[in-house]
């Protein structure tokens, strides 16, 4: 029988297991949690998305991005807006306050992952990252 860390699955979820728990430290005081974060990250990158889109891209369950939706309107990190094609469906859109906090969030992040990553040396980083792309394909957003 083999032990359990010889078992890369269970290392990876480990490893992610951690990494949110250091993330949603960071995000304590701003009342975000780390889904909260990852939607506006991916809004960061278009000019909006559909609800369903989100959940899709995210792998968050749909009911689950409503509230995560919710919580960012509150906050004013993000609004819904009349899809440009169909005014029936409405579109999540990253707001100016949205993108101020991804900026001044942007160092305090990059400390989470040096933290989370601190046992490799630069160039190992590097390649720890192009193997997890690869790995995680068209998988995510």
């Amino acid at each position: 029988m083999r032990a359990l860390h010889a078992d890369t699955g269970y290392l990876l979820y480990r490893l992610g297991l951690r990494s949110g728990q250091l993330f949603n430290t960071f995000l304590q005081e701003s009342g975000l949690r780390l889904r909260h974060y990852a939607v506006l990250r991916y809004l960061a990158t278009c000019e909006g998305a559909l609800q369903r889109e989100l959940s899709a891209r995210l792998g968050y369950d749909p009911s689950a991005i409503v509230g995560l939706v919710d919580d960012l309107e509150k906050l004013g990190f993000a609004e819904r807006r009349p899809a440009p094609d169909d005014r029936r469906s409405r579109v999540v859109v990253l707001t100016e306050d949205g993108r101020a906090f991804l900026r001044d969030t942007d160092q305090a992040g990059q400390r989470v992952t040096d933290e989370l990553l601190t046992p490799l040396a630069p160039a190992e980083r590097e390649a720890l990252h192009t193997l997890l792309v690869r790995v995680a394909g068209d998988g995510l957003a």
